[in-house]
């Protein structure tokens, strides 16, 4: 119950900051939210095996204290005097995480990304706490009160289950970051000028990444996660995931970055420009290639579909994904041998099968309020007594765990979020003044939804924030062009 109050009281902070209209209320509920939740964070992990130097060595936790105040500091001048480069620094700490364990779990911690949004935050609330600004960027909508309800809901259905410990990690170790983060890219200045620095930044950033798989892969050598340096040599094939610690989010990140820069080369009409986009694609392709990420494939799918249907004919664009998904089944079937018995359906989709259908009877067995979050590992694994190593995080597909986790309270906060967040990215996309960018962001947001429809982390991954966050500040920016033009 103490850890359902505190995520509630986090929870309850930046869902106020997402939705209150003062620019100055903002300001002070940001605050305070910078200082609550790195207070719960740092309890949660102050028994995590990483840290025991810093635990035997006083001075040197004291030293790293200073050392990360000191970066958020110098980071606040820089976001101050130059607004432009906080989006870059948020592109440039996006994929790097620390594994820090706690209790029987591992929680991926992008530290970096922290220290960003923290900044970030800090240089934006200053100058309005000294000012007592009035309300700036775009007012809250119907999708920031729906994301305010859902970060409130988990937290408080927290209180029953078995899952309060994960529940924490995923409230305090990404939501409310996160959430902060999508406060603060929202209200970002974007200009074409801006998103064309930041595309160049992430595909430069992803071409880094994807050429440190190439080593993996012409090695045979992984730098991180044991289990899967462990799969790889027990298999006949070999999975890379450069410096993410699982190759499908290493595949999800590169599929976002193709599709953002499918959707550029879409719009340009030198062919300089899109030759060196075609270059750039074919050597991340390859990155992800050797992911041997099924999941990401299908995401990259569902991305390029709403680029084509976005800027040719949306009737062709479904009849090709049709006629591909047919035969990406078939053939799939065939390879894996699902069609003629040889394999069950277990085997074939990895385990996945089994969480699945596992977790659609913990929905059946407690429909309304559901087992609590963060309970799915546990609760599965006490449903069908098996190992906790067999019993996943997550059902490899969000709105199962979401069903099983949170019943069907939490299952219609979601879907309200999905709907009225894919009305957030796609409104105006075809018509909006930098269509590649619009068309972009729509698109990888699809992609990122379809790819947590089959594997796992949505909320949790930073890239879904970002997506909204630069669909909002563009939808902001659209309605300030209309409201200049009607009163000239």
């Amino acid at each position: 119950m103490a850890t359902a109050l505190t995520l509630t009281a986090c929870s309850l902070l930046v869902g106020a900051t997402l939705v209150v209209r003062s620019a100055t209320l903002r300001a002070r509920l940001m605050l305070a939210t910078l200082v609550v939740s790195p207070l719960v964070l740092a309890v949660h992990v102050a028994d995590a095996a990483q840290l025991t130097a810093l635990r035997e060595r006083p001075a040197l936790a004291g030293a790293a204290i200073v050392v990360a105040i000191a970066a958020v500091g110098l980071l606040t001048v820089l976001f101050t005097r130059h607004a432009a480069t906080f989006p870059i620094a948020v592109v440039l700490t996006l994929p790097f995480r620390i594994p820090i364990s706690v209790g029987d779990s591992t929680a991926n911690l992008l530290l970096g990304l922290y220290l960003v949004v923290a900044a970030g935050a800090l240089a934006w609330l200053l100058p309005r706490l000294r000012s007592g600004a009035s309300e700036d960027g775009s007012p809250p909508a119907a999708l920031e009160w729906v994301i305010a309800v859902v970060l409130v809901l988990y937290s408080l259905q927290s209180a029953y289950g078995l899952g309060s410990a994960s529940a924490l990690e995923n409230v305090v170790f990404f939501y409310v970051p996160f959430a902060l983060l999508f406060v603060l890219i929202a209200r970002s200045q974007w200009s074409e000028r801006l998103a064309g620095r930041t595309l160049a930044v992430l595909v430069g950033l992803a071409l880094l990444l994807s050429a440190i798989g190439y080593v993996e892969f012409a090695t045979r050598h992984i730098f991180l996660n044991p289990k899967v340096i462990a799969s790889n040599q027990f298999s006949d094939y070999f999975r890379v995931n450069s410096v993410f610690f699982d190759p499908n989010i290493f595949g999800r990140f590169l599929v976002i970055v193709i599709v953002l820069l499918v959707a550029w080369i879409c719009w340009q009409k030198r062919s300089r420009s899109v030759l060196l986009g075609a270059l750039a694609i074919a050597a991340l392709f390859g990155g992800l290639l050797i992911t041997l990420s099924q999941s990401s494939f299908i995401a990259l799918l569902a991305g390029l579909a709403v680029i084509a249907a976005l800027r040719w004919s949306v009737r062709w664009t479904v009849v090709v994904l049709i006629a591909a998904l047919l035969i990406g089944t078939a053939a799939y079937g065939i390879r894996s041998g699902a069609f003629d018995g040889g394999r069950s359906a277990d085997r074939v989709t990895s385990g996945r099968a089994a969480l699945i259908s596992g977790g659609a009877q913990l929905f059946v067995d407690r429909p309304a309020q559901g087992w609590g979050s963060g309970s799915f590992a546990r609760q599965y694994r006490r449903a069908n007594d098996v190992s906790f190593e067999r019993a996943a995080s997550a059902s490899h597909t969000i709105p199962v765990t979401v069903a099983a986790e949170q019943g069907t309270i939490g299952l219609l906060a979601y879907l309200a979020f999905l709907v009225l967040a894919f009305v957030r990215v796609g409104r105006g996309a075809r018509g909006a003044p930098w269509p590649e960018m619009q068309v972009g962001v729509a698109a990888a947001f699809t992609a990122i939804v379809v790819h947590s429809f089959i594997y796992a982390a949505f909320l949790e991954d930073p890239l879904t924030w970002v997506l909204l966050g630069v669909a909002t500040a563009l939808a902001g920016a659209r309605s300030a062009d209309a409201t200049e033009a009607d009163d000239g």
